[in-house]
C-alpha cells in the first residue's frame, strides 16, 4: 500500500486535534498535592486496598544477608560498639560502620566484595557521600566519602567504573584515601551530615551548629580542607574557642536529621527536641546558609489554613504518649508547588508544611498555568494540613478504611508505633513495632484506580474524584528497619526519561545539578498510569538489622499482566476494568498487546494475544453509543443531573473504551514532544542572528525509544487490520469499498468536511462547531444505528493510527538530522527559515503544511550532504533509510530529484565532455519525470554550469505546466484573481529561463550569488561567439514551446536585455502579433490592392498617442518587416513612429528623429516600388499613393525644422544681456522697447517648443508660425511647395516677396537683398512665374539701389541686381532679359529717366 493510501493529511490533522484535546485534559487532571489533600479532608475513606483475588501490590523480590565480614566485625565488638548504616543509591552501595571501620557492598546483588576502610582509632560517628567538585581531583574520583569521628573529618575518594559489557556503570567501586584532606574536628562530634547535588557538604554537630566542609586544590598557605561554622555568631565562636566544652552547662539541642530540597535550595534540620529549622542556600544553591524560620511547637500547631479541625480516629483516646517526629522529607515541585515539607510522626500521621505565604489552591495548579510560577522566598514554617495515619490490619479483610481488629485484644493499644519512616515521590514506608510478635512494614502509595463512591450528591462526587486515595500494604519483617532507599532507574532509562520530560512544565523538573537518575525518579510521583509505559517498576531496598530486602511495586499494568497469565475469570477482569475505567484498562491492554510496557521480562505471546482480545471485546470495553443510552456506565461516567430549568443537551456519540484507551495512550506517548519545539538554540540568543547552535531538543536515544514505542502501537493496529481481528480490524480491513460502513455513501456520513469531523470525533469537535458561526441545521440527524456508530469509531481510530505512523516518521527524520548535526545542515538557511525551524513544534511538523515544508527542506539539505562534492556517499546510501523510515516525508519524486542532483555533481567533476553531457542528460531525464517537486532555481544553475541549456529551458516550462495543468493563465473567462495567481506561478518558472539569458548577456552575472556548485566545478567564462551560440540555443528552445504566455515573457526579456537582433532572427511566428499588441497598433498584412493604394495607412489614425515603451516595440516591428522584405508594412510602421504623439509627455521624439523615421519610410516605399512583385498598374498606383504621401510629409517636416530653428534663433537673439539691462537702467534704451523684445522672445520660445512636440501641417506652419514671426524667407518656399494659386495676379506672393526684400534691405542694404534673392529664388525656380515675380523684384531692387546710391548710403554696382536675378533663375539669362525689356517698354512703370538709364 502506498503512503498516499496509508496517510491522509486531513485525517492526520483531525487526529491531531483529538490528541491536543486529550493532552490538555490530561494536564488539567494533574492535581497539586495540596488540592488532593484538601479534598481528602471530607472523605471518609482516604485509604483503600485491592481485592484479594488480585496479585499483590508489593512483593519481596529478593533478600540478602549482611556481609559476613560485617557480622564478624560486629560480633567481635561484643555488640557494644558504635554501629551506623545506610544506603548510597547514587553508587548502588550499602554501607555500615562498626567503630572505626566502614564497609561498602552492593545492595541490589551480592557480588562477594565488601571493601573496608579503616579510620584512625576513633569511632565513626557520621557518614556522607558528596559529588566531587570538578577541577580538584582526578577525573576518576567522581564522589567523595565523608567520614566524621570525634577528633577529625576525613575525605575519601570514590572511583566508579563500569563492567566489561558496559551496562552497569557502578560495577566496580574503589576507595582512594586522600590524606591531605583530613582535618581536626575541633572537639565537635558530628551527629549527621547531608550533601547537595552541587557537592556542598553540610554537617550537624552535637553542639547544635551546622558546619560546612570546604575543600580546594590548595596552594601556598591556603589549607586544602577546612571546616566552617554556618550558624554561630561572633560570641559563640569566641566562647567555643575560649571555654572548654566541659564547662558549658547550657542545654544543647543537637540536630539529628538534615535534608536538602535541591529544587527550592532549602535545607531543613530536625533537632532532638523536635524543632524544625529552615535555612536557605541562595537562589542557585551556592550562597551562604541563612536561617529563615524555626518551629518549636510543631506538634501543637493546628492546620493553619483549614481552621482547628482535628483528625479523629477510634484510637485517639488510647494514645498515652505524645507522638514524636520520626522523619522529615522535602516534597518535590512535581508533587506540589505549595507544600514543601512532610513530617512523619510516630503515630503514623503526616504533617504537610509550607515555607511561603503563597500556598493555597488557585484553581490552576493542575494545568500548565499553575506550574509556571517561580519559587517564592521561604519566610516561615507552618502546618497546612495533616494526613491521618493509615489503618491497621490492611491485609486482613480491609476494604475501604475499616480496621480489622483480628489478633488484637481490646486492652491493647491500637495506635501505630512508628520507629523509622521513609518518604519519597509519593511512597511512604513505615516501620511499625506495635504488633506483639513481629515488626511489620506499612507501605502507602497512591491508588491509581478510579472507583468512586456511588452515593452522595453531584458535588460530593466531583470532590471525590479529587481525593488523594492511597493503598496500604503490609509486610512482616524480622528485626528493626534501619534505612530505606529507592533503587534508581538505570542510567540509560534515566537519560531517556529526563530528555523527554525535562521541559514539560507540568512535570516540575527544575534546572539543577542532580543526576538524571534522581531527577527521573521523581516522575514516580505522578502515579503509575501516566508513567508505566516509560518507567520500570519501582523498587526500594530496606536495610534491617537482619539483612536487606528488595521490595518491588507492581503497577496496574503488572497486575493486569498477572491476571492474563493466571487465566483469571472474566468477573475479575471486569472488576479491573470497572476500577480503573474502560479507557485506562484498554490503554493497558494496548501496552501489553503491542509490548510497549517497560518490563524486566519479555511479554509472552499468550499474554499479548489475551490483551488484544480484551481490547477488542465489546463485553469489556463496551460499544459506541449515544450519550444517555444504557450500558455506558463502564465506558464513560457522565456526571450530569436533570433539572426542569436546564436546556436538554443534544445527544452526542460516546465511543467505547477501546477508542478511549487508544486516544489516552497515544496522547501519553506524544505528550513529551507534542506542543514543544523540535529544535533549540544553544549558546546564542537568536536563531535568526546565527549566533547560536541549532540542535534537536531531544537526544537521539530518547527519540529512538519514543519512535519504537509509537511504531509498536501502530504496527499492532495495522496487524489487527490485516488479520481482520476485532471491530477495528474487520471494518478497516474492508478498505474504501462502495457501501462500506467505514466510509459510507449516505448524505449523513459524507455531507462535507465539517459534518464529517463532527460525526467522526463527536465531543472533540463541539468547540470548533460552536465557534465557527456557521448555520448548521440544529436538528441534523445524528447517527443512531450500531453500524453508523461503529463506523464513526473505527474511522476515528484509523485516523489515530495514521497520526501515530506520521509521528514515528517525524521522529525518524529528526534522529537522522540530529545524527548529521543540524547546525551543519541548516547553515545555508536564511534568517527567516532558521527562525521558523526553531519555532516549529512537533505538532506542526506532523500535522501542518508548514511542518511538511520545513521537513522537505531538512530532507533536501540532508541529501545535499550526501551528494555534495566531498564524496560522503551516494543517494542510495541515505534514500533507502528515508524511504523506509519516513516515506511520507521522502516521496518517490524526492528520490528521483536527488538522483538527478547526484548526476549533476558527477557531471561537474567529469573531465570528458561526452561523459559530462550524458550525465547531464540523465539528470534531465530524472527531473522530467518530477518537474513539480524540483527546486529548479538551484538545479538549473547547475545545468547552466554544464552548458546543458535544453534542461534550463524545458524543465521550468514543464513545471509551469504542472503548476497550471488546467491552463487558467490563458482563460480570460475565470475569476481574475485565479488567473493572476496562475500567471504568477508560471512567471516564477519563466524567471529561471530568463535568468540564464541574463547570465549569458552580462559579464558581471557569471558568478551568481549562492550558486551550489563547488569551486572545482566553477565554469569558465565563454567568449562572445559562444555566448551568442548559447543565447540562440535558449531562444530557439523557448520558441519551440507551445506556451504563448512564455513567448511573450521571453520576447519582453530579450528586448529589455538588448537582444533585438537575436529576437528578430529567431523569433517565432507569434512575434509579429506580439509586437503589434505591445505597440497597440493592430497592423494588418496588406492583402489587397486597395490597401496598397490607400493614402491613409492601415494602422489607424495618424498621430495617435503612443507610450514610449510601446515605441520600441513598433521600432522592432519595423525592423522585422525590413528584415523580412515587407517594405510596405515597414513604411506604415515607420510613418506611425514619425507621427506619434507621446502619451506621457516624456521621451518625446525630436524632429530629427521624426525626419529619420520618415526618410526610412520613403526608402522602404521606394524599395517597395522597385519590388519585382509589384508590376504594371500596381506599381503606378503605389507610386502615386504612399510614396507621394511620404515625400510630402518629409518636405513639410523640413519646413517645420527650419521654422523651429528660426524661432529658437529669434528667442536667443532677444534674450536680455547684461549690457542691455545696463542700458535700460541708464535710460539709453526705453523700457517699452525692452518689454516688447522680452515678450517676443518668450512667444518665439513657446512656439518653438510647440513645434518640437508633434508634426504640423503646411497651413499651420505658414499661418501660425512663419507669418506671425515675419519669417519671410521661408514663406515663398512654402507657397511654392503648396502650389499656391489663390489669386490670378498673385498679390500674396508679390506682397510676401516685397516684405522679404524690405526686411533684407533694412538688415543689410541692397547687397543683403541680392543675397536673399539668390538663396530663395534658386529654391523656387523654375516655376510657373507666379512664385518668382521677376518684374516686381527687379523694379523693387533697382529703385532701392538708385535711392541708396544717390543718398550715398551704399555703393551699388550697375550689374549687381541683374546678377542677383540671373542667380535666382539658376543662370537662365532669357527670363531676366525679358523682365528688363518689359520694364523698359512700359513708361508708366518707369517715369524717371534716371531709373530708366540705370535699367538700360
Amino acid at each position: 500500500m502506498s503512503w498516499e493510501e496509508d496517510i491522509v493529511m486531513r485525517d492526520v490533522t483531525n487526529a491531531g486535534l483529538v490528541v491536543s484535546d486529550r493532552i490538555g485534559r490530561e494536564v488539567a487532571a494533574q492535581l497539586d498535592l495540596e488540592e488532593a489533600l484538601e479534598a481528602s479532608r471530607y472523605a471518609s475513606h482516604p485509604y483503600s486496598t485491592y481485592p484479594r483475588e488480585w496479585p499483590p501490590l508489593i512483593e519481596v523480590e529478593d533478600t540478602w544477608e549482611l556481609p559476613p565480614v560485617l557480622i564478624e566485625r560486629y560480633n567481635s565488638a561484643g555488640g557494644e560498639g558504635t554501629a551506623l548504616c545506610g544506603i548510597f543509591p547514587e553508587i548502588c552501595r550499602a554501607w555500615a560502620s562498626v567503630d572505626n571501620a566502614l564497609f561498602l557492598w552492593r545492595f541490589d546483588k551480592w557480588d562477594g566484595r565488601c571493601p573496608e576502610f579503616i579510620a584512625e582509632e576513633q569511632a565513626i560517628c557520621a557518614v556522607g557521600l558528596a559529588k566531587s567538585r570538578p577541577g580538584i581531583f582526578v577525573e576518576a574520583i567522581q564522589y567523595l566519602l565523608v567520614l566524621a569521628t570525634p577528633v577529625e573529618l576525613i575525605l575519601v575518594g570514590v572511583c566508579c567504573s563500569g563492567g566489561a559489557d558496559g551496562t552497569d556503570p557502578y560495577a566496580e567501586v574503589s576507595l582512594q584515601p586522600l590524606p591531605e584532606y583530613t582535618i581536626p574536628s575541633d572537639g565537635v562530634t558530628m551527629t549527621c551530615m547531608t550533601c547537595t547535588d552541587k557537592g556542598r557538604i553540610f554537617m550537624a554537630g552535637r553542639d547544635g551548629h551546622i558546619y560546612e566542609l570546604h575543600y580546594t586544590t590548595g596552594s601556598g598557605w591556603h589549607k586544602r580542607c577546612r571546616k566552617v561554622c554556618l550558624t554561630a555568631g561572633v560570641g559563640s565562636v569566641i566562647s567555643r574557642w575560649v571555654i572548654p566544652n566541659v564547662f558549658k552547662f547550657g542545654a544543647v539541642d543537637p540536630i539529628v536529621e538534615m535534608v536538602v530540597d535541591s529544587e527550592r535550595q532549602i535545607l531543613y534540620a530536625r533537632t532532638e527536641e523536635m524543632k524544625i529549622q529552615v535555612f536557605v542556600m541562595g537562589p542557585s544553591g551556592d550562597g551562604p546558609l541563612k536561617k529563615v524560620a524555626e518551629e518549636k511547637n510543631l506538634l501543637n500547631q493546628k492546620d493553619a489554613q483549614y481552621g482547628a479541625r482535628q483528625t479523629s480516629t477510634p484510637r485517639a483516646s488510647n494514645r498515652l504518649a505524645k507522638p514524636s517526629i520520626v522523619s522529615i522529607s522535602p516534597l518535590s515541585t512535581l508533587e506540589s508547588k505549595w507544600l514543601h515539607l512532610v513530617v512523619i510522626l510516630s503515630d503514623g500521621r503526616r504533617m504537610y508544611l509550607s515555607t511561603s505565604s503563597s500556598s493555597g489552591s488557585n484553581g490552576s495548579a493542575g494545568g500548565l498555568a499553575g506550574f509556571n510560577n517561580h519559587h517564592h522566598r521561604p519566610s516561615y514554617l507552618k502546618v497546612v494540613t495533616t494526613r491521618p495515619s493509615p489503618p491497621l490490619g490492611v491485609n486482613v479483610g480491609l476494604t475501604f478504611g475499616a480496621m480489622s481488629l483480628a489478633g488484637r485484644t481490646q486492652t491493647e493499644d491500637l495506635s501505630l508505633k512508628v520507629e523509622t519512616a521513609y518518604y519519597s515521590a509519593g511512597i511512604l514506608v513505615l516501620s511499625d513495632s506495635s504488633p506483639p510478635t513481629m515488626s511489620s512494614l506499612l507501605i502507602i502509595r497512591r491508588d491509581s484506580s478510579s472507583q468512586l463512591s456511588q452515593s452522595g450528591s453531584l458535588g460530593a462526587s466531583a470532590r471525590s474524584s479529587r481525593v488523594l486515595r492511597e493503598s496500604v500494604s503490609t509486610l512482616p519483617v524480622e528485626g528493626r528497619m534501619l534505612f530505606v532507599a529507592d533503587v534508581l532507574p538505570l542510567p540509560d532509562t534515566a537519560a531517556t526519561v529526563l530528555s523527554l520530560y525535562s521541559e514539560l512544565e507540568f512535570c516540575g523538573f527544575e534546572s539543577s545539578a542532580e543526576s538524571s537518575e534522581k531527577a527521573s525518579g521523581k516522575m514516580w510521583a505522578r502515579g503509575d498510569l501516566s508513567t508505566q509505559h516509560i518507567l520500570p517498576r519501582r523498587r526500594i531496598v530496606v536495610f534491617s538489622t537482619m539483612g536487606m530486602m528488595e521490595v518491588v511495586f507492581n503497577r496496574p499494568i503488572d497486575i493486569l499482566r498477572r491476571l492474563f497469565e493466571s487465566n483469571a475469570p472474566r468477573p475479575i477482569l471486569e472488576d479491573f476494568f470497572n476500577r480503573f475505567g474502560a479507557g485506562e484498562a484498554a490503554a493497558m491492554c494496548l501496552m501489553l498487546a503491542a509490548r510497549i510496557v517497560h518490563s524486566e521480562n519479555l511479554i509472552s505471546n499468550a499474554v499479548a494475544e489475551k490483551a488484544a482480545e480484551a481490547f477488542e471485546d465489546p463485553r469489556i470495553v463496551g460499544m459506541p453509543q449515544l450519550e444517555g443510552s444504557s450500558g455506558l456506565s463502564h465506558t464513560r461516567t457522565a456526571a450530569r443531573g436533570f433539572s426542569m430549568g436546564q436546556v436538554v443537551q443534544e445527544a452526542e456519540p460516546v465511543f467505547s473504551g477501546a477508542h478511549e484507551g487508544l486516544c489516552l495512550f497515544s496522547s501519553r506517548l506524544l505528550v513529551p514532544v507534542w506542543e514543544l519545539p523540535v529544535m533549540v538554540v544553544k549558546g546564542g540568543y537568536d536563531a535568526a542572528a546565527e549566533n547560536g547552535v541549532i540542535t534537536c531538543r531531544l537526544s537521539v536515544g530518547a527519540m529512538q525509544v519514543l519512535e519504537n514505542k509509537i511504531r509498536a502501537l501502530e504496527k499492532f493496529l495495522r496487524s489487527r487490520r490485516n488479520q481482520r481481528r476485532g471491530l477495528y480490524g474487520r471494518v478497516v480491513g474492508l478498505g474504501d469499498l462502495t457501501g462500506s460502513i467505514l466510509y459510507g455513501t449516505s448524505s449523513e456520513l459524507g455531507a462535507g468536511d465539517r459534518s464529517m469531523v463532527r460525526n467522526l470525533f463527536g465531543a472533540y469537535s463541539r468547540s470548533a462547531e460552536s465557534n465557527s458561526g456557521g448555520t448548521l441545521n440544529k436538528r441534523q440527524r445524528l447517527p443512531n444505528s450500531p453500524a453508523e456508530l461503529a463506523a464513526m469509531e473505527v474511522r476515528a481510530m484509523e485516523c489515530i493510527r495514521q497520526l501515530l505512523l506520521r509521528s514515528s516518521e517525524a521522529l525518524f527524520l529528526l534522529q537522522l538530522a540530529s545524527q548529521h548535526h543540524v547546525t551543519r545542515l541548516v547553515q545555508g538557511f536564511d534568517a527567516s527559515l532558521r527562525q521558523a525551524l526553531v519555532q516549529l513544534t512537533f505538532h506542526q511538523l506532523v500535522c501542518s503544511e508548514e511542518g511538511d515544508r520545513l521537513a522537505t527542506r531538512l530532507v533536501s539539505v540532508l541529501m545535499e550532504y550526501y551528494t555534495g562534492p566531498d564524496g560522503r556517499g551516494t543517494v542510495d546510501d541515505v534514500s533507502g533509510k528515508l524511504r523506509e523510515g519516513c516515506p511520507s516525508y521522502f516521496k518517490e519524486s524526492d528520490y528521483k530529484f536527488f538522483l538527478a542532483v547526484e548526476c549533476l555533481e558527477r557531471a561537474a567533476v567529469a573531465p570528458d565532455p561526452d561523459v559530462k553531457e550524458n550525465l547531464a542528460r540523465e539528470a534531465f531525464n530524472f527531473l522530467s519525470k518530477v518537474p513539480e517537486s524540483a527546486d529548479l532555481r538551484t538545479v538549473c544553475k547547475r545545468f547552466e554550469d554544464l552548458r546543458f541549456y535544453e534542461a534550463v529551458v524545458r524543465l521550468p516550462l514543464q513545471k509551469a505546466q504542472a503548476l497550471d495543468p488546467a491552463g487558467d493563465a490563458f482563460n480570460e473567462q475565470i475569476d481574475p484573481a485565479i488567473r493572476q495567481y496562475a500567471i504568477a506561478q508560471r512567471e516564477q518558472c519563466y524567471e529561471i529561463i530568463t535568468s540564464a539569458l541574463h547570465s549569458l548577456k552580462g559579464e558581471g552575472s557569471w558568478m551568481e550569488f549562492g550558486s551550489p556548485v563547488s569551486l572545482a566545478a566553477v565554469r569558465s567564462v565563454p567568449d562572445q561567439a559562444s555566448r551568442r551560440k548559447y543565447i540562440c540555443q535558449v531562444v530557439q528552445l523557448g520558441v519551440q514551446s507551445p506556451d504563448r504566455l512564455f513567448h511573450e515573457y521571453l520576447y519582453r526579456t530579450m528586448i529589455d536585455l538588448g537582444l533585438e537582433n537575436e529576437l528578430l532572427e529567431y523569433g517565432g511566428p507569434d512575434l509579429v502579433p506580439f509586437l503589434q499588441t505591445a505597440g497597440r497598433e493592430p497592423v494588418q498584412e496588406v492583402r489587397a490592392l486597395s490597401a496598397l493604394t490607400s493614402a491613409t495607412p492601415s494602422m489607424g489614425q495618424p498621430g495617435a498617442p503612443v507610450h514610449s515603451n510601446q515605441a520600441k516595440y513598433l521600432d522592432l516591428l519595423a525592423r522585422y518587416y525590413v528584415l523580412k522584405r515587407q517594405h510596405i508594412l515597414a513604411a506604415h510602421v515607420l510613418l506611425t513612429l514619425a507621427e506619434r504623439r507621446s502619451s506621457d509627455g516624456i521621451n518625446v521624439p525630436t524632429l530629427e528623429q521624426r525626419r529619420r523615421y520618415l526618410s526610412n519610410a520613403v526608402l522602404q516605399a521606394k524599395s517597395a516600388s522597385n519590388n519585382d512583385g509589384l508590376v504594371g498598374s500596381t506599381r503606378g498606383a503605389f507610386d502615386s499613393g504612399l510614396l507621394d504621401l511620404l515625400d510630402g510629409k518629409l518636405a513639410v517636416l523640413q519646413f517645420q525644422i527650419k521654422i523651429k530653428e528660426e524661432l529658437a534663433a529669434i528667442a536667443s537673439g532677444l534674450e536680455a544681456t547684461p549690457d542691455m539691462l545696463e542700458s535700460v537702467q541708464n535710460g539709453s534704451v526705453p523700457d517699452s522697447r525692452f518689454n516688447e523684445d522680452a515678450n517676443l522672445a518668450n512667444a518665439a520660445r513657446e512656439k518653438a517648443k510647440e513645434l518640437s512636440l508633434d508634426l504640423k501641417s503646411i497651413t499651420q506652419l505658414y499661418n501660425e508660425y512663419a507669418v506671425p514671426f515675419e519669417l519671410w524667407e521661408i514663406c515663398p518656399e512654402m507657397l511654392y511647395f503648396a502650389n499656391y494659386s489663390g489669386d490670378t495676379d498673385s498679390s500674396v506672393i508679390r506682397e510676401t516677396w516685397a516684405r522679404l526684400i524690405d526686411q533684407a534691405l533694412s538688415r543689410g542694404g541692397v547687397a543683403e537683398a541680392c543675397a536673399v534673392l539668390k538663396r530663395v529664388g534658386s529654391r523656387v525656380y523654375p516655376g510657373d512665374g507666379a512664385v518668382l515675380p521677376l518684374d516686381t523684384l527687379c523694379l523693387h531692387l533697382e529703385k532701392a539701389a538708385l535711392e541708396r546710391v544717390d543718398s550715398g548710403l551704399e555703393s551699388v554696382g550697375d550689374e549687381d541686381v541683374a546678377r542677383a536675378l540671373l542667380a535666382a533663375c539658376k543662370g537662365a539669362a532669357e527670363p531676366v532679359l525679358n523682365t528688363y525689356d518689359q520694364l523698359l517698354s512700359n513708361r508708366a512703370i518707369l517715369p524717371s529717366p534716371t531709373l530708366r538709364l540705370r535699367l538700360l
